[in-house]
């Protein structure tokens, strides 16, 4: 059994850096064109060229989004961009539309190619279709249930990859195709603008048909028909690989890098214990712990086990029980000071929480907290502030410092 690739977001180069510093094989990300999360820190090509860097170093892909439905405007200059990504050495393209499909075969034709979960791919021969036509990987539409991906991947050829959602927010229209938000707000979901016009409140009224009522579920604010909860298959990752699904795809190129360390963490887990003992695996609930503490609707399987009204989440808030306060930049020995980049403002002698790439979180106090100049302070209140803290439980670079909230 091939083991499977931990594919996760990466908003920034900052955010790319943590994916992979936490364990993640392969980083999706948004170029300059034609990718769907247009409010996103995209990347430059400069920014590109740094984070392709980083993680073919470490043995690691990147792939970039092309997956928007591109009008006839967009299509002007998709070749040069083509020859752009071939020639920083992007691992592959995800693309949705056979237009960019198209042209990416003629004018870079050994760069790999993605399918999108855009193109709506729910059957083994559509797969096979566009397997034909040069695409590597079928990102699965995420409606499609674990018999029916075993469905897909025994019918097709081995080199077929297949990959698939693991966990991050859902969207409440077809794979992500919407009108809603372009209706609403002039802010087109399919060329990257969405306004989530389905986590709004809504109120249903029948004014001529007294008696007429549509089952949903409300509040004192109103009524989420639309709000669908977040996606989390950590506790169901050997049915995810058992039923062929190679890549392992986590959402979220808009959150924060505390997420990605934290959710990457979490499935790296996982896949290490399966894969190392597939017979005698089972769940460590302590692998949930961090993904419970970071911004997070409430979890279910989505559409995985063919479950009924699995998707309304009666409400549009985020659930958080901790924040990160700091990224630790360099720890002394000899001394136990560790000097520490401000996230969010944090007191002299707090109990906090280490987030790393291995083993379980542990907690240290921070004691005598000075400025970089070594005056002491009582909080690092300013934003991205360096200052200094002892603590004597030795810390590494780019630890992450945790704080559960009160």
């Amino acid at each position: 059994m091939r083991k499977p690739e931990i594919l996760a977001p990466a908003g920034n180069l900052d955010k790319l850096k943590t994916a992979i510093d936490f364990g993640a094989d392969a980083v999706y990300l948004g170029g300059s064109k034609l990718n769907l999360r247009a409010f996103a820190d995209n990347f430059t090509n400069e920014k590109l060229k740094q984070g392709v860097e980083y993680a073919h170093d470490r043995n690691r892909k990147v792939y970039v989004t092309m997956n928007v439905f591109p009008h006839n405007a967009d299509l002007a200059g998709v070749e040069d961009y083509l020859k752009e990504l071939y020639e920083i050495g992007v691992d592959a393209i995800i693309a949705s539309d056979p237009a960019i499909i198209a042209t990416a075969r003629e004018v870079v034709p050994d760069l790999e190619i993605h399918l999108s979960t855009q193109a709506n791919n729910v059957n083994w021969r559509a797969a096979k279709f566009w397997h034909d036509q040069g695409v590597k990987r079928i990102v699965m539409a995420r409606e499609l249930s674990l018999v029916e991906i075993q469905q897909m991947t025994d019918n097709l050829p081995e080199e077929c990859e297949i990959e698939a959602f693991v966990h991050g927010s859902m969207c409440i229209s077809y794979s992500g195709r919407c009108l809603l938000s372009n209706y609403m707000t002039g802010r087109d979901a399919n060329r990257g603008a969405c306004a989530q016009a389905c986590r709004y409140k809504y109120h249903l009224v029948e004014e001529k048909r007294p008696g007429e009522y549509f089952p949903i579920v409300e509040d004192e604010n109103g009524t989420y028909i639309m709000n669908s909860k977040d996606l989390c298959m950590l506790e169901h990752i050997d049915d995810v690989i058992n039923a062929g699904v190679y890549s392992l795809k986590i959402e979220g190129r808009m959150k924060s890098a505390y997420y990605v360390a934290a959710v990457v963490k979490s499935y790296r887990q996982a896949v290490d214990a399966y894969m190392s003992d597939p017979e005698n695996y089972k769940f460590n609930s302590k692998w949930m712990e961090n993904l419970n503490k970071v911004s997070h609707r409430q979890y279910h399987t989505g559409f995985y086990y063919g479950e009924t009204n699995k998707q309304i989440y009666e409400d549009s808030s985020y659930i958080r029980s901790a924040d990160i306060v700091g990224i630790v930049r360099a720890y002394d020995e000899d001394t136990k000071i560790a000097t520490v980049e401000q996230k969010n403002k944090v007191l002299n002698g707090d109990i906090v929480e280490i987030l790393r790439p291995e083993g379980d979180n542990f907690e240290v106090v921070l004691n005598n907290m000075t400025e970089e100049n070594g005056k002491p302070i009582e909080s690092a209140p300013r934003a991205q502030m360096i200052y200094k803290v002892k603590v004597d439980i030795p810390l590494r670079a780019k630890d992450l410092i945790i704080k559960n909230k009160e």
